[in-house]
């Protein structure tokens, strides 16, 4: 299957979890917690298995990283290239019924994102990039197609994107060194895709995340022109030790300094 065939596949793969998860989120659930507390329910495990499930016949081979199966002690062995799941990120977004959570699927090649589809079923839009074409779009709930790009930062100042439910005092330092004209509190990886489609230009995360949180969004937004570094001011990578993430800022046209939790 050629690349652009498989980002068609995929996002195809991401609408039909993100109709399995709209099912149960208009009904009524129960929410478990998982080993590290944080919530989980019928929705994530749903998703997750019909992701993984149309993974292994439009990839079959390739190792899936995702989120649930990990929590459940199925931890792959993955080489240069595998994919990155989270069935549902913003599961609390999920749980308040705030709208703002998204179905997370990335390929992964030698430590970099380079196909990622973000769909947010609440609203219907699906966020794509393809980092080697350095083509990114956004498609709305309608069908229509929008070509996405970042933007020059505006005379007025940054706009900043914040996690809704992680945000840090670590966080209000660092954009301290920047003239911030708004700071938006946003769930999920709807953050990178802000940053992506030009509506934000700079998303400071100063604390842990995994792996399957961030590399869809991640390749969103490079593929649409932006950059996502590391506390060591070089390109996050991906495939690291228990897929765990350092500190990280994303953003658009700006050169942003390396965040320091």
């Amino acid at each position: 299957m050629s690349q652009s065939s498989l980002l068609s596949a995929l996002i195809d793969t991401a609408l039909a979890a993100g109709n399995a998860i709209n099912q149960i989120y208009h009904g009524t659930f129960e929410v478990t917690l998982k080993a590290d507390a944080s919530p989980v329910t019928a929705a994530d495990h749903a998703a997750e298995e019909l992701i993984l499930a149309a993974l292994a016949a439009q990839a079959p081979g390739t190792p899936v990283v995702a989120e649930e199966q990990m929590a459940a002690g199925h931890a792959p062995v993955v080489g240069e290239e595998f994919f990155l799941v989270d069935p549902l990120d913003g599961t609390k977004e999920f749980v308040q019924r705030r709208g703002e959570f998204t179905v997370n699927i990335a390929l992964v090649r030698r430590g970099a994102p380079v196909l990622g589809v973000v769909h947010a079923p609440a609203t219907g839009v699906v966020y794509a990039g393809d980092v080697e074409t350095a083509q990114a779009w956004r498609l709305t709930a309608g069908g229509r197609r929008e070509q996405i790009r970042v933007r020059a930062v505006p005379q007025a100042g940054f706009t900043a994107v914040a996690s809704r439910s992680h945000r840090t005092p670590a966080t209000d330092r660092y954009l301290a060194g920047y003239r911030i004209a708004e700071l938006v509190s946003v769930g999920s990886s709807l953050k990178f895709c802000l940053v992506a489609a030009g509506e934000a230009d700079l998303y400071p995360r100063l604390g842990p995340t995994m792996e399957w949180d961030t590399a869809a969004g991640h390749a969103v937004l490079v593929a649409a022109g932006g950059t996502v570094l590391a506390a060591d001011g070089l390109p996050l990578t991906y495939g690291k030790p228990r897929f765990k993430n350092p500190s990280f800022v994303a953003a658009g046209a700006c050169v942003p300094r390396p965040p320091v939790a």
